[in-house]
């Protein structure tokens, strides 16, 4: 496997550590607090974060002009990415939320580099997401019931296309930029975006000690330093390639649930981790020169 996988893989388990954080520390989502707000403090402080980080080692000074489209689109992306995931999880529910949402990115940045850059799916990259896909599909619906509103669908699917979107448009900046300056510029002025929500949603809840925690591991650890491990990453990977690999989010998820919180698992779960797991693989296992040349 290359680094840039690995960098990838490593971002996505940090995200997919939320849920077992969540849990242990009792503070993730505060009872009474719209996931709106926890979504806007996140990108406030990851933000923040990574332009102070930037700005104190002299990453913001590299003299080269800044390519207006991808920059701004990339930032939209970022803000958008918020509401639409988390206004999609209030009405069909965190299983069908998060599948489409996660599910659909890795296919419409196939799509789009196919349409619009010409990079043509390779067979290999087909077959991997399929199997992560099916196996991010299984182990949403393994947790019992599921409810379906197309609202909800369509608001999680513009999540998708959001994550899509920032891959895509941050894969352009990296030519002319260093990863951790792409990665501060793009998320603090995506933050920028979002902030005028912090004067009309509740944040009190970050004064107790429970939210305060919440707030910074989800604005240090799952925002910051994920992220900037996922662009150092996609400077070395295809779009599509990198897209899928970050599915390795809900499997790690699922199995931190198992061994650190003593979740129940059954046959549907493992053989939705196992087609997750065998999707990764089919991706980590390509030659170099197949994945360079194909995006997958």
């Amino acid at each position: 496997m290359k680094s840039g996988q690995w960098y990838v893989l490593l971002a996505a388990v940090l995200w997919g550590t939320t849920g077992t954080v969540q849990a242990l520390a009792q503070a993730l989502a505060p009872a009474g607090v719209p996931p709106l707000a926890v979504g806007a403090v996140r990108l406030a402080i990851g933000g923040g974060a990574l332009l102070l980080w930037a700005w104190g080692c002299g990453r913001l000074a590299d003299g080269r002009v800044w390519d207006k489209r991808p920059l701004l689109l990339g930032a939209l992306a970022v803000a958008a990415y918020q509401p639409f995931f988390f206004a999609g999880v209030a009405r069909t529910g965190v299983a069908v939320g998060t599948m489409v949402a996660i599910g659909s990115a890795p296919v419409i940045a196939g799509l789009w580099q196919w349409a619009v850059w010409g990079v043509r799916p390779s067979p290999r990259w087909v077959a991997a997401t399929f199997f992560a896909v099916a196996g991010c599909s299984l182990l949403a619906l393994a947790g019992g019931a599921v409810t379906v509103n197309i609202a909800g669908m369509l608001l999680a699917l513009g999540a998708g296309s959001s994550y899509a979107l920032f891959a895509l448009m941050t894969k352009e900046l990296l030519a002319d930029h260093a990863p951790e300056t792409v990665t501060a510029v793009v998320f603090s002025l995506g933050a920028l975006l979002l902030l005028p929500l912090l004067f009309f949603i509740d944040i009190s809840w970050v004064a107790r000690a429970s939210g305060l925690l919440a707030a910074v591991w989800l604005g240090l650890g799952a925002t910051a330093l994920a992220y900037l491990l996922y662009t150092r990453g996609l400077a070395q990977t295809p779009v599509a390639t990198a897209v899928t690999l970050s599915l390795a989010e809900p499997l790690t998820a699922s199995l931190l649930g198992i061994f650190l919180l003593g979740e129940a698992v059954n046959g549907m779960m493992l053989v939705a981790m196992g087609l997750v797991f065998a999707g990764l693989v089919v991706l980590a296992t390509a030659t170099p020169k197949r994945v360079d040349a194909s995006g997958g």
